[in-house]
């Protein structure tokens, strides 16, 4: 079965960088698109950035557009998001989530957490 593996959360100071990585653990792994979404206590599950993989188009939350950046390589079956300028309410559990090509296909990484202090 396909597993998501997530690394490269942490602590960073607000206005420092992070990069997240979210590998396939199948290289017969197929998708529409890949992503993160990220939670904080108390508050909904929020989308952050996604990537097609055929075409490359990525789309960004409006809350981390012009700061954050998602990339993919096929070769890999991973991607990244690479995080500069994070701020305080970036604070929260990011999740990857893979876009199947059917109805009931997700999957979800476990998370990795992210913390951003002032």
């Amino acid at each position: 079965q396909v597993q998501l593996r997530e690394s490269g959360g942490g602590l960073v100071q607000a206005g420092g960088s992070l990069r997240l990585s979210c590998a396939a653990s199948e290289r017969s792994f197929s998708s529409y698109s890949m992503g993160w979404f990220r939670q904080a206590p108390g508050k909904e599950r929020e989308f952050v950035a996604d990537v097609t993989w055929s075409s490359g188009s990525t789309y960004y939350g409006d809350s981390v557009k012009g700061r954050f950046t998602i990339s993919r390589d096929n070769a890999k079956n991973t991607v990244y998001l690479q995080m500069n300028n994070l701020k305080p309410e970036d604070t929260a559990v990011y999740y990857c989530h893979s876009d199947g090509l059917g109805s009931g296909d997700d999957l979800w990484g476990q998370g990795t957490q992210v913390t951003v202090s002032s």
